[in-house]
């Protein structure tokens, strides 16, 4: 005998999980309050370490942290402007800190969650979606070159969301989100920031390579690229280079296309960022040019990150 289903039960069944799944992650989102600007923070661990966006700080050096019916305040253990994360460490006391999930295990059309409470109220916002694509870029945005690998979802995020947690079906956290952006949340999926938190709390900095170039994109004419046997049809011209930099040292020039660095392609200015790793810092690295319709090796030893060339 078929059973038959109430609608209204089933909307009404997801309806209390949600609110219930709300209200038990809410007790891990926090109000960040820094001197020009509001946002959102979640606690990553029992003893008050709380990991919020970058560009929420703005450069302050004083934060409060809002824990429903009292405020704290919080120290600012370390950033990485590069992918939007800061981490703070709240006064001592007893915090309860969210799940953490695997964003490694992320699919396509999964339920999320996003939360918010920039405000310090009794309840979070909260808005719904599901994931739209676990590795995007976003270029171009906010006086950042690039935010490669992110969790883009369409989840609409309001004023304040920044910092606050993207949660799945279980209230496991997946993400930070960070913008939204081309109607689509935005978010560093959660295995990013685990890496980034745990390198701040041993008290090391957040550090990116630079060989001191400015460049941009251009397109390579179809005969050059034929006769050196190249398959792609763009790379990153160079247009200056500071004195006494790795790239002045490795013998690179204005004019310069460079096409290859550390043996991956370089199609795009935005490729930079993503290539200039810490672990290229220190080390000989291998990059390939054309000069004058030839293609050229050339060994660079980048140095760390500075001002806001590469």
């Amino acid at each position: 005998m078929t059973q038959i289903v109430n609608p209204l039960e089933v909307l009404k069944s997801v309806s209390d999980a949600t609110s219930t799944l709300i209200k038990k992650t809410s007790e891990s989102v926090v109000a960040v309050k820094a001197q020009m600007s509001r946002g959102t923070g979640v606690i990553i661990t029992q003893d008050g370490y709380i990991v919020t966006c970058n560009h929420v700080l703005q450069g302050c050096s004083t934060v409060k942290i809002g824990l429903g019916e009292k405020t704290v305040n919080a120290k600012i253990v370390g950033t990485d402007s590069y992918n939007d994360i800061a981490l703070l460490k709240a006064e001592p006391g007893e915090y309860i800190p969210i799940t953490i999930g695997d964003s490694e295990k992320l699919n396509v059309g999964q339920y999320v969650l996003a939360l918010a409470n920039p405000f310090n109220r009794n309840q979070p916002t909260a808005t719904s979606g599901m994931v739209t694509s676990v590795n995007s870029t976003i270029r171009g945005w906010r006086g950042m070159t690039a935010m490669e690998n992110v969790i883009a979802t369409d989840a609409q995020l309001n004023p304040g969301f920044s910092g606050g947690p993207l949660v799945d079906a279980e209230g496991k956290l997946i993400g930070i989100n960070t913008a939204y952006v081309w109607q689509r949340g935005i978010a560093i999926p959660v295995n990013k920031v685990k890496t980034i938190t745990d390198r701040l709390m041993t008290g090391k900095t957040a550090q990116r390579g630079y060989i001191g170039i400015i460049a941009n994109t251009v397109t390579l004419p179809k005969d050059i690229t034929e006769q050196v046997g190249l398959e792609q049809d763009t790379g990153v011209m160079i247009f200056s280079v500071e004195a006494g930099s790795p790239a002045r040292q490795a013998g690179l020039a204005m004019g310069d296309v460079l096409i290859k660095f550390n043996g991956k392609p370089v199609t795009d200015f935005y490729d930079l960022p993503r290539l200039l790793t810490e672990d290229v810092i220190g080390k000989e690295t291998k990059a390939i040019i054309i000069r004058r319709e030839a293609l050229l090796e050339t060994t660079l030893i980048p140095t760390t990150h500075r001002d806001e060339q590469y």
